[in-house]
């Protein structure tokens, strides 16, 4: 069964680890736990190559990087809200 689900994660800037939201398509494996398989937007935009949380230059990050990243990942619903 896939469900869309939103959740945050980090990621690392120029300026530090900073935290996004990221909203994706999942399977749910089991009651209360979920396997990511498409990242559909970090921070309300489609992944691209040069994210950027403020505009700021020392903000930047690479958001194909990060939706490689969360492909395949494991997610506890309870830390997650499910959108349907």
């Amino acid at each position: 069964m896939t469900i869309e689900i939103k959740y945050t994660a980090s990621v690392f800037t120029p300026a530090g680890w900073r935290g996004v939201t990221i909203t994706a398509k999942a399977t749910k494996t089991s009651e209360k736990m979920a396997l990511v398989v498409e990242v559909l937007e970090i921070n309300g935009e489609s992944p691209k190559s040069s994210m950027s949380r403020t505009g700021a230059s020392r903000q930047r990050y690479n958001g194909r990087g990060i939706s490689c990243r969360e492909v395949g990942v494991k997610k506890r619903l309870s830390a997650c809200e499910i959108l349907n």
